[in-house]
């Protein structure tokens, strides 16, 4: 399955999250990786756009979820944790929430399905890219509070740097019933 990875695995904490260890070329010159192929991730469908972000150290964004939208992301350089919480009513693992560590150096990629919650916080400045499989839709940008306790995240930052919209999202409990991702998602 994993033409150019040297592993990519499911999560063993929430289902539908994929992790890709690519395998990395180099010489002399630098170095190669393949980041990303759909033909790692079971039923993925195409990612059709590709952003760059670039944070500063002590930022965090998130927690965000699509009820449309599968996201991948790929630290460029710097390192930071990424925070998923599985949102998905009837999910076998709804309520899950695991951390993972991304840096550019270590090279990994997460993909993260529609209704698992995400979010990030920058430990040293930072470069990422990250694939989506749908378009901006502003309906489908949805969000649940980074501090939540139902959460229960460790982000690894003492004194986040965030936008409002982050700092006032709602607690898991709160999300309207509309807006709550189910199990199966059907995108």
């Amino acid at each position: 399955m994993a033409t150019q990875a040297e592993r990519v695995y499911e999560s063993d904490l929430i289902t539908g999250v994929w992790i890709a260890e690519p395998k990395v070329h180099g010489d002399e010159r630098g170095l190669f990786v393949e980041s990303y192929r759909r033909e790692w991730i079971p039923g993925a469908r195409e990612m059709i756009q590709t952003n760059r972000s670039n944070k500063q150290a002590g930022a965090l964004v998130g927690l965000h979820y699509h009820l449309h939208q599968a996201d991948y992301w790929y630290v460029i350089s710097g390192s930071m944790r990424v925070v998923l919480h599985d949102l998905r009513v009837g999910s076998p693992t709804d309520g899950a929430t695991q951390t993972i560590d991304l840096r550019g150096d270590v090279h990994k990629g997460v993909f993260i399905p529609p209704g698992v919650a995400h979010g990030f916080a920058a430990h040293t400045d930072l470069v990422m890219t990250y694939l989506v499989d749908g378009y901006y839709n502003p309906s489908d940008e949805l969000g649940v509070a980074w501090d939540d306790p139902a959460v229960g995240a460790d982000w690894g930052v003492a004194s986040p740097v965030m936008s409002a919209r982050d700092a006032n999202n709602p607690r898991r409990a709160d999300i309207p019933d509309h807006q709550r991702p189910r199990w199966p998602l059907r995108t």
